[in-house]
């Protein structure tokens, strides 16, 4: 069962974001996450009516942030972004008139809303701010090198 990464790739392209000084294209931020500008810019045109994206037209624009980092959650970008289901898991419905199948999947939708839940909690705990602070303290202590460097100097 293929992942939903569009979260983790939606708050990769905006911590990209942060650390420019100026507007990114979306053929930039395609390139840096392996997609089509197209897709960039259906994301971003959703996260725009949300206040956390701007564009900028024109020679010189592209896409800049309009939200401040500290006050941002990975839950405000998961629900700009449809507030799709967090989890992989599902119940069987082969058999809607099996009682057996019924008891399982009450107790298995149970969970789900519970741990999805506390997901979300945990989301909303944690801003960009704190985001963009784990990948300085990485790049300060010689991790990875932060990959949009190489889309820049190219």
């Amino acid at each position: 069962m293929k992942r939903d990464s569009r979260l983790s790739g939606i708050l990769h392209v905006l911590l990209h974001m942060a650390e420019q000084s100026g507007p990114m294209t979306s053929e930039t931020l395609a390139a840096a996450m392996s997609t089509n500008p197209v897709v960039i810019r259906r994301i971003m045109a959703g996260l725009r009516e949300q206040g956390y994206v701007r564009a900028e037209r024109g020679h010189g624009g592209g896409w800049s942030l309009a939200c401040k980092l500290e006050t941002t959650t990975l839950r405000d970008i998961h629900d700009a972004l449809g507030g799709s289901a967090l989890l992989a898991l599902g119940n069987r419905t082969e058999s809607p008139g099996c009682l057996v199948e019924q008891a399982v999947n009450a107790a298995l939708d149970q969970a789900f809303r519970e741990a999805e839940q506390i997901l979300l909690g945990r989301l909303g705990q944690i801003s960009l701010a704190q985001l963009s602070a784990d990948f300085h303290r990485r790049r300060v202590a010689g991790a990875t090198p932060h990959h949009m460097e190489s889309h820049h100097a190219a």
